[in-house]
């Protein structure tokens, strides 16, 4: 049997004689689609058609009479040269999966659907016209002072030190959401991250992932449908319409932040909360 070490030389080799063009977008997500779709259909492997030696009930390891094929290697020839292509098949398979996550057509492929922070994010499903008018309150919400917001609250939050003392502080919800605005900004903090505090609603692009500090945030750069989810399970507050966001959380806390011109500003404001 062939080293690991073999294996990797071949499918080098095999990888430079290969003169491979560059997927279109669209042929990649409809890979994807048709492979997801097949395996869900069965066992999970796909498993080839079969061969000649299978469709007369012969094992591949059979040396029938006068069979001259395998040649002066003997019998184990085959077998031994099968596993290199199915090494070479799950590469392949690897390598249309990354492209596949790289491109937004096969994001849209894969998935609809981003949970992360405590937010629900559903891309591709922006329900027409974003709402207008006066946002809804949450639940219960009720103005305060910020000493009052930390000692009402089921969790701790900082403020963004580059924004200083808020303008306008609420707490909704039993003390599940605490919200900061000031100028044209909004930073929502707020408690549970097992189950969704929001759900977004989004046509497009694809959130972009970025990194707050030492955490893993998302950046959605375009206006979309934000909606409450009461933590009782409760009616929904009515939908709004939301600006660019940065979504992380640190702890158990998950923040959102609304209203930055940008990304760099975002992430500026975002690693001010100590």
């Amino acid at each position: 049997m062939n080293s690991p070490d073999d294996l990797e030389s071949e499918l080098r080799a095999l990888g430079e004689a290969l003169a491979v063009p560059e997927p279109q977008p669209s042929d990649v997500a409809h890979a994807v689609r048709a492979r997801l779709e097949a395996l869900r259909g069965g066992s999970g492997v796909a498993e080839p058609s079969g061969d000649a030696d299978r469709r007369d009930g012969a094992r591949p390891d059979d040396v029938l009479p006068g069979d001259t094929r395998r040649g002066s290697s003997g019998p184990g020839r085959r077998s031994r040269r099968r596993p290199r292509w199915r090494w070479v098949g799950a590469g392949v398979a690897v390598v249309v999966a990354v492209l596949a996550g790289l491109t937004p057509q096969g994001q849209a492929a894969v998935g609809h659907i981003l949970r992360f922070a405590g937010i629900e994010v559903h891309i591709g499903e922006q329900p027409g016209p974003l709402p207008s008018g006066v946002p809804s309150p949450l639940p219960g919400e009720r103005r305060v002072t910020l000493d009052e917001a930390h000692r009402m609250v089921k969790f701790p939050f900082s403020v963004p030190t580059a924004l200083g003392e808020p303008d306008d502080v609420r707490v909704g919800d039993g003390g599940r959401v605490v919200s900061l605005f000031w100028p044209g900004l909004r930073l929502d903090a707020y408690h549970g991250l097992l189950r969704p505090a929001w759900r977004k609603d989004l046509g497009g692009p694809f959130p972009e992932q970025v990194v707050v500090g030492t955490s893993e945030g998302w950046w959605i750069s375009s206006p979309h449908q934000v909606t409450y989810l009461p933590s009782d399970g409760g009616e929904r507050v009515m939908p709004r319409r939301a600006e660019p966001t940065l979504i992380w959380q640190r702890g158990l806390t998950g923040y959102r932040l609304e209203g930055a011109a940008d990304v760099a500003e975002a992430r500026r404001l975002a690693e001010s909360v100590r």
